[in-house]
């Protein structure tokens, strides 16, 4: 018998077996045969992965033959479908009834064809079967290939309108890594590598490398042809000035991370290696541009980092060139036409606008004046409501490298928090879970440790925990030597930290609340970034911290900076403020950073998470879900575990 013309053949699955997705290449396969010698996807013809007619012929041969001999009967019905690419046809000679199967669900359509009429007939019902199992599928199943986008081209051109808030200090990361920094830094500058959906390390500033057996040394080999975008060639010694110099020295995490590194050796202008003192398998896993940015040598040498000029009007390799910043208003990028990565980036420019009201960002978002918001740019109690706005998308992939959580970090040098069983009570009187509720609207898990259970490789719950529980307080408060007075308060605190939106500044108005009814006065100081980073992290004139942390992939990272009583720095935000110091945490730590057997490893870092939370020297509160809006017209969103921090290179805009 002859076979109906087909788009593509492909072998059917067992009965009741659902088809196998096309690949990406077949989606866009070109008409096999009967399309007037067209050799190109045609206009007009259905995406759909998982969607075959089954035709079944048991009318005689020359009633089979006329239905069959009709290609362009077909192409004149797949046209009719809406906004189609691909249709794919396929017959199964067996049974006695026609039916469509998608994505193995059997959906009859009747007898076969007794002759053309009748065969539209059968076409239009399996369309109408088709529109009606994908939105079923739509409902029912995330996973169902029947959802997938079409394959779209990127459209070149246009300007994102996207927040940025707080507005950064610096527009680099090097010595400041903040979010909002990091968000739109890593636009301007690129690292050695960046990390695919697997967090596995890819090219990026290097196209290759090797570590040495024994793991003392990792050599790169850098991309050619890149330029700075002032013109200047980039070459290997602009990556060891920025090992050495910047992230050793400056940077708030690398002065940890990299503390291994002894040396880069530039045998010529595109190999770098890195001599390392012990193993450090930490290094890999740092290495992106939100993380470890490679700076140019020329633009940074023989100043101090912190203070360069270029900071605010920054030099970089990456896909936007900086152009403009109006301090509280925006931060305008243009499209570097120089890119190494060809092709990219799809936009002219991106204006990052500094909108401090988040009701005013909810607000831009639904007109369509804001166009892409990252890091919870609007109220949390407006998220659900958004959602429901068809003009916008909601994400909260590409958050997972940072992995951040909320805590409590205490002043050590103050006499009352220096006592553990006060720590312990101010842990006690906590709900985390209440706190997530009202002020996160749910947004968020208590921590149960100080690595959060996304970092799964190394999390532990095998912790000592502080359940809420305010009667508890009490007695450990009482224990401590602060009994309540007559007026029924026990002592007065301050909490500093530096509001980002509303949340944190109602966080600590629930922590406040939370402490006066275990007799604690607490004093909120909601201060501006740079007030916050020098009353805490220069001059330690605190005595509660609230602020949000990231461990990042590998807590030797993340973590570290905040135990180790040698990653003390003044200055430096982001690190141990809260003179925390411990002969046996410093031990731990010290065996993890060289330690070459990842399995040990692990449990080094599960011993370390049961020594700190013994000593209490901080307080996790609670793991961070983060999200994204965008409007719909923005495709090419960067959804890998570190989507958020990463550049918008392969961004376009539907126009």
């Amino acid at each position: 018998m002859k076979r109906f013309p087909t788009l593509m053949t492909r072998e059917p699955p067992a009965i009741g077996e659902p088809w196998t997705p096309l690949a990406a290449r077949e989606r866009i396969i070109a008409i096999e045969r009967g399309a007037g010698g067209s050799t190109g996807p045609q206009p007009g013809f259905i995406n759909i992965t998982y969607f075959h007619f089954f035709y079944r012929f048991y009318r005689q041969k020359n009633q089979a033959m006329r239905t069959s001999n009709r290609p362009d009967l077909l192409r004149r019905l797949a046209r009719r479908a809406p906004r189609p690419q691909l249709i794919v046809f396929q017959e199964i000679l067996q049974g006695t009834t026609m039916s469509a199967r998608i994505g193995g669900i059997r959906l009859p359509i009747g007898h076969p064809p007794r002759n053309r009429r009748h065969l539209i007939r059968h076409l239009r019902s399996a369309l109408a079967c088709l529109s009606l199992s994908l939105g079923l599928a739509a409902i029912g199943s995330a996973t169902s290939a029947a959802q997938e986008s079409p394959v779209r081209t990127p459209v070149r051109g246009g300007t994102l309108i996207a927040a940025i808030e707080p507005q950064p200090s610096v527009l680099t990361t090097v010595f400041n890594n903040q979010y909002a920094n990091a968000v739109l830094s890593t636009n301007i500058f690129d690292g050695l590598l960046r990390y695919d959906e697997n967090l596995a390390p890819q090219p990026s500033l290097a196209e290759s490398w090797e570590v040495a057996p024994d793991g003392k040394s990792i050599t790169f080999h850098l991309r050619k042809g890149v330029k700075w975008h002032d013109g200047e060639e980039f070459t290997s010694e602009d990556v060891k000035f920025s090992a050495l110099e910047a992230w050793k020295k400056t940077h708030t995490r690398g002065r940890i991370t990299f503390a291994a590194l002894r040396d880069v050796e530039t045998p010529d202008k595109h190999t770098a290696v890195f001599r390392l003192e012990t193993p450090a398998l930490v290094i890999l896993n740092a290495l992106n541009s939100a993380e470890s940015q490679i700076i140019p040598k020329h633009i940074f040498a023989g100043s101090a980092i912190p203070t360069n000029p270029a900071n605010a009007k920054p030099i970089g390799t990456g896909p936007f060139r900086f152009k403009d910043w109006k301090k509280g208003q925006y931060i305008e990028l243009e499209r570097n036409p120089d890119y190494w990565d060809e092709g990219k980036p799809y936009l002219d420019r991106v204006i990052f606008k500094v909108i401090p009201d988040t009701a005013s960002r909810a607000a831009a978002l639904e007109t369509g004046e804001l166009l892409f918001a990252p890091y919870d740019a609007v109220p949390f109690g407006d998220v659900a409501r958004l959602r429901k706005d068809p003009n916008l998308r909601f994400e909260t992939r590409g958050y997972d490298y940072h992995s951040q959580f909320y805590l409590l970090d205490y002043n050590l040098r103050k006499p009352v928090l220096a006592n553990v069983k006060v720590r312990q009570a101010i842990a006690r009187a906590i709900n985390k879970q209440g706190l997530i509720d009202t002020v996160w609207y749910g947004l968020g898990k208590p921590s149960t440790g100080p690595i959060p259970s996304s970092v799964k490789t190394y999390y532990t719950p095998d912790v000592q925990q502080y359940d809420f529980d305010p009667a508890a307080a009490e007695k450990l408060l009482d224990e401590a030597g602060y009994p309540r007075k007559a007026d029924g308060s026990r002592f007065d605190i301050n909490i500093d930290f530096t509001s980002v939106g509303d949340v944190t500044a109602n966080s600590a108005e629930y922590i406040r609340q939370s402490l006066k009814r275990v007799g604690i006065n607490l004093k909120l100081n909601n201060l501006d970034d740079p007030s916050y980073l020098k009353k805490v992290y220069k001059d330690y004139d605190y005595d509660l911290n609230l602020l949000q942390i990231s461990p990042l992939i590998d807590p030797q990272m993340g973590l570290f900076r905040l135990y180790w009583s040698k990653a003390q720095a003044p200055g430096v935000p982001y690190v141990n403020a809260s003179s925390y110091a411990s002969p046996t945490t410093d031990r731990i730590i010290e065996a993890i950073r060289i330690e070459g057997d990842p399995e040990k490893r692990v449990k080094l870092f599960h011993d370390l998470q049961r020594a700190v939370t013994s000593d209490l020297p901080l307080v996790p509160l609670f793991e961070m879900q983060h999200f994204t809006f965008y409007n719909k017209k923005v495709h090419g969103v960067n959804t890998t575990p570190d989507g958020a921090i990463s550049s918008l290179k392969n961004v376009w805009l539907e126009r």
